[in-house]
C-alpha cells in the first residue's frame, strides 16, 4: 500500500485531535475525572477469545502483559472511591487484524459508580451525537435515543431463529450472529443490543429475567462498544475466571492468571456500577464514512 500524502496525514491528524479533544470535553462536563492505569498488568483479561502480548525482560523474565483492556484497574479505582471517571488508552490484542480491527487501537472505557447500565447506555448515545456534531459531521441518524433489541429479538428479526435454539451452541450462534445478523443492525440509525444470554455475561451481573445485564451498540454493522452492569460479587467473579481458564486451556490457548488484587478489591466492595468500552478508532471511521479503521490511523500496522 502507498504511503498517504502529506495532507492526508494532516488530515487525520486534525481529525484525531478533534475526535479526542470532544470526548474529554464531554466528559468534563458531567464531572467525570480521566484516569490513567498501566500499560503492563498482572492478567490481561481471561476470555476464551482474547489473546495477550507477554512482556518479558532482556534476561527472559516475564514482567506481565500489555493491556487488552484497562477494566481491571478503572474497576479497583471504584473500589476506592471513584464515582465517575473515564480513560484513553492505548489497548493490544495479539491476534486482531482486519478493516474494523489492530492489534494496538485506542480504547475508551467510562465507568458510573452507583448507576445502571442505562445509564451508560445514555452516555453512549449523547456521546456519539456529541462528537459527530464537534466533527462537523452531518449524522442525524445517530441522535438519541436509539433504536433497542434484546439479544433474541435481533435473531428473530434478522435470522428468523430463535435464541432457545442457539444458546447451547456458541458456535453456532456466532456463526448466525457474525454472518447474518450483525451486517444488519444499525444501518438506518444505531442500535443497542441487550439481554445477552449468561452464558457470555463475562464482567456482567445477571438481571432478574437471568440474562447478562451486558449490552453492545451496532452501527452500520460494526461492533462499536461492549458495556455492562457491572459484576460485584467477588465469589462469583473469580469462579467466571476459573470457567474462563478451563476453556482455554481445553482449547490450548495460553491460560493467563487471574487478577488477584482485582478480586481482593471486588470483596472489599464495589457499588453498583455501570460502564463501557468504545473502540474510537472505529467511531472515527463510521462517522466520517473510511473504510476501514486504518484509514483513520497515522501510523496503523501496515505501515510501520
Amino acid at each position: 500500500m502507498a504511503p498517504p500524502s502529506d495532507l492526508a496525514v494532516l488530515q487525520v491528524l486534525a481529525l484525531r485531535a478533534s475526535l479526542l479533544g470532544s470526548i474529554r470535553r464531554f466528559f468534563d462536563e458531567r464531572d467525570f475525572v480521566e484516569v490513567e492505569t498501566p500499560a503492563i498488568v498482572p492478567s490481561p483479561g481471561l476470555d476464551v477469545h482474547l489473546s495477550a502480548f507477554e512482556v518479558r525482560t532482556s534476561e527472559g523474565e516475564s514482567v506481565g502483559w500489555l493491556a487488552t483492556s484497562p477494566e481491571y484497574q478503572m474497576k479497583r479505582l471504584l473500589s476506592a472511591g471513584a464515582e465517575r471517571i473515564f480513560q484513553l488508552s492505548r489497548s493490544y490484542r495479539a491476534e486482531e487484524h482486519g478493516r474494523h480491527h489492530e492489534r494496538e487501537f485506542t480504547m475508551l472505557e467510562w465507568y458510573r459508580g452507583n448507576a445502571t447500565s442505562d445509564d451508560v447506555i445514555r452516555d453512549t448515545e449523547e456521546l456519539v451525537a456529541f462528537v459527530a456534531n464537534a466533527l462537523d459531521q452531518p449524522a442525524p441518524e445517530v441522535q438519541p435515543p436509539w433504536q433497542r433489541l434484546t439479544v433474541d429479538e435481533a435473531l428473530q428479526f434478522h435470522a428468523n431463529v430463535d435464541l432457545a435454539t442457539l444458546v447451547n451452541d456458541e458456535e453456532r450462534f456466532f456463526r448466525v450472529w457474525a454472518e447474518t445478523v450483525q451486517p444488519r443492525l444499525g444501518n438506518e440509525r444505531p442500535v443497542v443490543v441487550t439481554d445477552w444470554p449468561s452464558s457470555m455475561a463475562s464482567l456482567a451481573r445477571l438481571k432478574p429475567n437471568g440474562m447478562a445485564d451486558r449490552f453492545e451498540a451496532f452501527y452500520r454493522g460494526v461492533e462499536l462498544c461492549n458495556g455492562f452492569g457491572e459484576l460485584t460479587d467477588a465469589t462469583e467473579q473469580r469462579r467466571r475466571f476459573e470457567q474462563n481458564q478451563s476453556e482455554r486451556r481445553a482449547v490450548g490457548a495460553p491460560v493467563y492468571p487471574m487478577d488477584e488484587r482485582f478480586l481482593d478489591d471486588l470483596e472489599r466492595g464495589m457499588p453498583d456500577s455501570g460502564g463501557n468500552a468504545l473502540g474510537v478508532d472505529r467511531l472515527l471511521m463510521l462517522l466520517v464514512g473510511a473504510g476501514s479503521i486504518q484509514s483513520v490511523m497515522v501510523f496503523p500496522e501496515e505501515r510501520l
